[in-house]
């Protein structure tokens, strides 16, 4: 059996055509008119075997066409594939700005923990400097307690000279645990 794509020798082609309007004329031709609108009908038949014959010869216009086929193909595939590229950069970029809230959620939290813990620190160093404080004094004697509170009072009145005097105390002081610890 023959494919309708097989080339076809243009004399079989018409030949095929022709046998069909002769079998029809010889067997049942009543008269001229007849006669007429067969060689018609037969003509029209070939016009459109010739009109096949020359698109299925046409070799260039058959690549034109079926190029443009898969060129409408792969263009479709590439708008395709770029849609899903870009979903996949939005759940990406999703997926981030969540994992970003997550991870600044825990570093608050850690801050809060920090600062708490601050917190307790500093209240235990204060209690414990209190406690200290109120050791040094109950076990400082009389005459120093009150040649420091007459300092104090002095320095209210005039905070100059003692903040000199306290700056030049806290280098001599420096100075001292230098040679101490063994730095000249």
């Amino acid at each position: 059996m023959k494919d309708s794509n097989d080339p076809v020798e243009p004399g079989k082609a018409a030949g095929k055509a022709g046998d069909k309007a002769a079998d029809k004329a010889v067997g049942g031709a009543k008269g001229p008119d007849e006669l007429r609108r067969q060689i018609q009908e037969t003509r029209g038949q070939l016009g459109d075997t010739v009109e096949e014959l020359a698109a299925k010869a046409d070799v260039k216009a058959r690549a034109r066409a079926r190029g443009a086929e898969l060129k409408d193909k792969a263009s479709e595939a590439g708008h395709a594939v770029q849609d899903k590229a870009a979903q996949a950069g939005h759940v990406v970029q999703d997926k981030a700005t969540e994992a970003g809230h997550v991870v600044q959620g825990k570093a608050v939290e850690a801050g809060h923990v920090v600062q708490d813990k601050a917190v307790q620190a500093g209240h235990v160093v204060q209690s414990k400097a209190t406690r200290a404080g109120h050791a040094v004094q109950d076990n400082v004697p009389r005459p120093v307690r009150t040649a420091v509170t007459n300092a104090v009072q002095a320095g209210k009145r005039h905070p100059r000279p003692v903040l000199i005097a306290g700056a030049g105390a806290v280098v001599a002081a420096g100075l001292l645990l230098r040679r101490h610890n063994g730095h000249h």
